[in-house]
C-alpha cells in the first residue's frame, strides 16, 4: 500500500493495466453483481431531486423498479446502492444500438438534462473505496468479467490510475492526482 495524503492506495492501481473495452465486455458490470452501485449519501439527494429529468433515459423495467422502490436500497453490509432489476442489471441502466449496457444517468448528463454525471462509485470503478476506522483505502477490483479491459490497458500501456483519471480528480482533486502521478514515477525508478 502507498499512503497519499490521508488515503491508502493498493499498488495495483499503478501496476496493473485497463482501459474499459465496451464492444467486449457489453457493459457487464452494470448488469452483473450482487448488489447494486454504492451511493454517498449526497447522490441519493441528486438522484432524487433529479429524477424525473433521468427517467426517460431508462429502461422500462429500470423506471418501474425505481418508481416502486425508490432510487436507492440497502446492501447486505447496509450501505446505500442503486435499487437492481430482478436482482440482477442496475435499474439505472440504458442499452444502446449494440446492446451494450450503458449507465442511464449518465446518458441524461450528456443530453444536458441532468448536471450529475455518474454514482462517483461507478465512475471510479475498478477502484473500490473501502472506508475504515482512521482512513480510505483505494483498492483494485479484479472481476473476471474486466479480462478484455485488462488486455486492452496492457495493450495500450494504459495503468488503472491512469485510465481513471477524470474520475480521481472529480472525487480527491487535481492535486491528489498529481501526487499520484509522482507516486508512479517513484515506484517505476525502483
Amino acid at each position: 500500500m502507498i499512503q497519499i495524503d490521508d488515503l491508502l492506495l493498493s499498488e495495483e492501481l499503478f501496476k496493473a493495466y485497463f482501459l474499459c473495452d465496451l464492444n467486449a465486455c457489453k457493459g457487464a458490470c452494470c448488469v452483473e453483481g450482487d448488489a447494486g452501485a454504492p451511493l454517498e449519501l449526497e447522490e441519493i439527494n441528486i438522484l432524487e431531486s433529479e429524477l424525473e429529468s433521468i427517467l426517460p433515459f431508462l429502461t422500462n423495467e429500470g423506471r418501474e423498479v425505481i418508481q416502486k422502490s425508490g432510487v436507492f436500497e440497502m446492501d447486505q453490509d447496509g450501505e446505500y446502492v442503486t435499487p437492481l432489476i430482478e436482482d440482477k442489471e442496475c435499474a439505472f441502466i440504458s442499452y444502446d444500438e449494440k446492446g451494450i449496457a450503458k449507465c442511464g444517468i449518465e446518458d441524461a448528463h450528456r443530453a444536458g438534462k441532468t448536471s450529475f454525471k455518474k454514482p462517483i462509485s461507478c465512475h471510479l470503478y475498478p477502484i473500490r473505496v473501502h472506508k475504515g476506522k482512521f482512513h480510505e483505502a483505494l483498492n483494485y477490483h479484479q472481476w473476471p468479467i474486466c479480462r478484455p479491459a485488462c488486455e486492452c490497458g496492457a495493450k495500450l500501456k494504459v495503468k488503472v490510475f491512469q485510465f481513471l483519471k477524470e474520475p480521481i480528480i472529480r472525487k480527491y482533486g487535481e492535486e491528489f492526482y498529481e501526487k499520484m502521478e509522482e507516486a508512479y514515477e517513484l515506484l517505476k525508478s525502483r
